[in-house]
């Protein structure tokens, strides 16, 4: 039985109710409008259960990832609450919202090589599980050759942030590979 260092549950646990409420008005675009605090649970649960990490600053990173680019969270609350750590890489996670789309999806891919190993893991957990998200519940209003844009651009993200979780990238490729046939299928 693992047992769970109390500081690290309640850090856990403060930034699980932190995304809960920073999430709390937001839904995916799938037919079910689920909630958008499904995502961030999903990843941090993928790096734990599939990707084997135990490391809390990556698990509670992984509960904010979407905070600062999706939510009015800042900085100076992340780091308030959660430590510099916790904030360094939900800023290595944050895209600039000024940017157009398609410079930041461009960014996305230039920039996954050299993102730390803590980043490189987090941002494979949370592709593997949007393109799952594709294969088993896309987004209402994406087309066919949407969704097969945003695989294609997926792989290419991923493939800067392969050789720092062997069991996370298989985790990505078998949910690519079942995308891919559920939308020819």
């Amino acid at each position: 039985m693992m047992m769970f260092n109390a500081d690290d549950m309640t850090l856990f646990l403060a930034a699980l109710k932190f995304a809960a409420v920073k999430h709390r008005k937001q839904r995916r675009k799938d037919c079910e409008a689920t909630p958008y605090i499904n995502h961030p649970i999903e990843v941090a649960q993928t790096l734990w259960q599939i990707g084997g990490v135990r490391d809390n600053v990556l698990i509670v990173g992984a509960l904010l990832h979407d905070t600062l680019e999706d939510t009015d969270a800042t900085s100076e609350e992340i780091e308030q609450h959660f430590g510099s750590e916790v904030l360094a890489l939900v800023l290595e996670m944050t895209d600039d919202k000024s940017l157009p789309k398609l410079e930041r999806k461009r960014l996305q891919i230039e920039h996954a090589p050299y993102k730390s190993k803590r980043a490189k893991q987090l941002k494979l957990a949370d592709k593997s599980c949007n393109v799952s998200d594709i294969a088993h519940s896309k987004p209402h209003n994406w087309t066919l050759k949407r969704c097969q844009a945003y695989l294609d651009w997926s792989k290419e993200v991923v493939a800067g942030l392969r050789g720092v979780n062997t069991a996370l990238e298989a985790h990505y490729d078998t949910n690519l590979c079942a995308a891919r046939v559920s939308l020819i299928g």
